[in-house]
């Protein structure tokens, strides 16, 4: 039998850069990439368009390269979101089950969950996401209830929901120049299913994924996110705080922070010192390399706490003994698991692509957009059915995507 592949493109449009990778998916559930673009992002602040052109040329360059390297142009896009206007919220329903003989059926199993994703967003907000918790029949756990005896079937979901318009902001961005949108997904599910196996996922870990402008997390409990969210704290924060503590431009604080930043303070010698740029030229400065240390990891904490606060009671140590693990850009920094793992009082813990990424993607900073093509092939979130598409986050934009 003659399989026809499909080429899908995975879109990051990111605060710091815009990534692209195309995949060749084969209907025999491979997947093959084949194509690479990335261009430095303008017009994004925070995972947010706030410029249109700007974003849509940067973007634009990345598909470029990306379908050169395929050699053809992708048929859709699969497309990351993040951003602090995403919230979340849980909303969980029962029902009794209608067989005389309590045999659970179809019926029963639409029904508890139409009920829990039923719950009305305000005005201006859509749905990106509705993640299924397990099944519970008669107060214990199951996958799939169909054909099991019980007599009452429960069911939960967490929704993520954003605004419309800046929603719409990254879809314009792609469909601009005619592409189609076929996904959205999270990040922080995109990079959490690279990161972490199905084991680690179904024990209990926590996925943060440190991008420029924000920070997003998932955490994770029986196989499922139990609970997402964004922060809109990321890499920048770490460079604005060295450019206002150390007097100095936002280009030479960055310098200093890829070179000597640590999110933990390993320097006690006040004598340890380091250039701004060691040639000793006209404003070459030096600085003691416990106040670079002081200074982020400070801001390392400060984000951690962040987090765990956002997560609330929903983050039990003893429940996530797989620990939290680390992924994106900013994640590279020194010290970042050790600070984690101190926060959240679990392992910490940088993550690491799947053996079959090749050596040049397995960067953290590519993790989002390899698990968007991993959604392309085997998504591990329940999406609204195809059938009532129209009430999901594509349709519900529908006036957004038309208007001039």
């Amino acid at each position: 039998m003659i399989y026809k592949s499909r080429l899908i493109g995975a879109v990051e449009i990111g605060t710091s850069k815009v990534t692209v990778l195309v995949g060749e998916l084969m209907r025999g559930r491979t997947l093959n990439i084949v194509g690479l673009g990335s261009c430095p992002s303008h017009g994004v602040i925070k995972g947010g368009v706030v410029d249109y052109k700007e974003a849509s040329a940067c973007t634009h360059s990345a598909f470029r390269a990306a379908e050169e390297g395929a050699g053809a142009s992708v048929d859709a896009v699969y497309l990351a979101q993040t951003g602090a206007h995403l919230e979340g919220f849980y909303n969980e329903a029962s029902v009794s089950v209608n067989a005389a003989d309590n045999c659970v059926g179809a019926l029963d199993i639409e029904t508890v969950c139409r009920l829990a994703m039923a719950k009305e967003l305000p005005e201006g907000r859509a749905v990106v996401h509705h993640i299924r918790r397990p099944f519970r029949l008669d107060g214990r756990l199951v996958s799939d209830p169909e054909h099991l005896v019980g007599q009452r079937l429960e069911v939960g979901y967490w929704t993520v929901h954003g605004s419309e318009a800046k929603i719409g902001d990254h879809i314009h961005v792609i469909t601009g120049f005619n592409l189609r949108v076929d996904e959205l997904i999270l990040s922080s599910l995109a990079s959490g299913t690279m990161v972490t196996t199905p084991e680690e996922r179904q024990n209990g870990v926590l996925v943060l994924d440190i991008g420029c402008g924000t920070t997003d997390y998932a955490l994770y409990h029986d196989g499922v996110a139990y609970q997402t969210g964004v922060i809109p704290v990321g890499g920048d924060h770490f460079t604005n705080d060295l450019s206002l503590g150390l007097r100095l431009t936002r280009l030479q604080a960055e310098k200093l922070k890829v070179r000597y930043g640590s999110a933990v303070l390993k320097s006690h010698d006040k004598q340890d010192k380091v250039w701004l740029n060691g040639d000793y030229s006209v404003g070459d400065r030096q600085f003691t390399r416990q106040s670079i240390e002081q200074i982020t990891s400070v801001r390392a904490r400060e984000l951690f706490d962040v987090v765990r606060g956002k997560l609330g009671a929903a983050f039990v140590p003893e429940q996530t003994p797989v620990g939290v693990i680390l992924t994106g850009g900013a994640a590279k920094m020194p010290g970042m698991d050790e600070a984690a793992g101190k926060v959240f009082g679990v392992p910490g813990r940088i993550g690491e692509s799947a053996s079959w990424v090749a050596d040049e993607l397995r960067d953290p900073g590519y993790s989002t957009p390899l698990g968007l093509l991993y959604f392309g092939l085997n998504s591990q979130t329940e999406r609204i059915p195809s059938a009532r598409r129209q009430d999901g986050i594509l349709g519900s934009l529908k006036r957004i995507l038309v208007a001039p």
